[in-house]
């Protein structure tokens, strides 16, 4: 059974390398899209986000007058340490808490947790004799460093929904499976080569994009490298899973690509690539959860600007295997071999 997978394997490895244009593709995008993005926002962000400490996930403008200030988005929090880590690394210009008597805390080199202040302190005379200032520091989070684990992982759900969805039905469609029929390979050894030969593929190409753009850019990287890896190996397994789910039945090129561009748009969307979703609806944070590239990109978000342990993104890597495991036993369920 291991030779006949390997042997798949490796032959699903040489068509890859063999086509210098969808290889140059996937090296050569995700770079010019780092940098260019990098380059054109810099450090800056849209608006002032202001942290709100408290325990209702939502936020009543009713209980202070600087909730209602425009221009200024309001994230609730209720983990006073992420909120003040995020303060110390300029993600939030401003954590305030109201009570009897309102506090607050900023980062004293942030300009603008210095204009939030500001629109806070003028937002009502009456709470300016009950007010408490804590100052923080710490370095700023600059775009290439929020951006980079977003690009890596869109990179890595195209390369994976796409090189294993998409090729396997055109297998289908040019005979090449029906043909694997008539070999003992069965179709969990298919699947198998399948998966293993685009996850060494991408986490190669991953791998060489992640150590360049983090050298040229002197990206952070806070926590630990073998655990971004196995976040990597996890996420790149659930997505190659996916991409099966898709190309099991499916015999037309045309279809295949719609489907995958069905799964892969909202997916980049409202997993986190190009903006964050603090703040935003719960069923928006509720949907976004389905998607195996929201766990990723939040785990390797906290592993590289937080510095979180194996233990702290376990839940995510848990959930992550779990969707493997779902779509592959769907995909090897439902898998055909030929176009009837």
């Amino acid at each position: 059974m291991l030779k006949r997978i390997y042997a798949i394997f490796q032959a699903r490895n040489r068509e890859f390398l063999r086509d210098r244009a969808s290889l140059s593709w996937n090296l050569i995008l995700p770079v010019a899209l780092m940098f260019g993005l990098s380059f054109a926002f810099s450090n800056e962000r849209d608006a002032y986000t202001v942290g709100v400490l408290q325990e209702a996930a939502e936020i009543n403008t009713n209980d202070h007058a600087f909730l209602r200030t425009d221009f200024i988005r309001f994230v609730p929090y209720d983990d006073f340490e992420l909120a003040m880590r995020k303060v110390s690394r300029h993600q939030l210009d401003l954590l305030v808490e109201f009570g009897d008597t309102t506090r607050y805390w900023i980062n004293a080199e942030s300009s603008k947790g210095y204009f939030a202040e500001i629109a806070l302190l003028h937002s009502g005379s009456d709470t300016v004799l009950s007010i408490d200032k804590q100052q923080i520091t710490g370095d700023a989070v600059s775009y290439a460093d929020w951006l980079l684990p977003g690009i890596l992982g869109m990179n890595m759900m195209f390369s994976c929904l796409f090189g294993v969805g998409y090729v396997v039905v055109r297998y289908r469609k040019n005979g090449f499976l029906k043909r694997l029929r008539a070999t003992p390979l069965t179709s969990f050894e298919f699947i198998a080569a399948q998966v293993a030969s685009r996850m060494v593929l991408i986490l190669l190409i991953t791998s060489f994009i992640y150590t360049g753009t983090h050298m040229l850019l002197d990206t952070r990287m806070e926590g630990s490298y073998f655990t971004l890896f196995l976040v990597a190996v996890v996420g790149a397994i659930s997505l190659v899973s996916l991409g099966l789910v898709v190309s099991a039945r499916v015999t037309s090129e045309e279809l295949a690509g719609g489907l995958l561009n069905m799964i892969n748009w909202p997916m980049m969307m409202l997993s986190g690539v190009w903006f964050s979703l603090e703040g935003a609806p719960a069923a928006v944070t509720t949907a976004a959860s389905i998607f195996p590239l929201t766990h990723v990109l939040d785990s390797a978000r906290s592993v590289m600007l937080d510095g979180a342990t194996l233990s702290e993104v376990a839940p995510s890597l848990l959930a992550l295997t779990a969707m493997s495991a779902v779509f592959l036993a769907i995909g090897a369920k439902v898998f055909r071999w030929g176009q009837y």
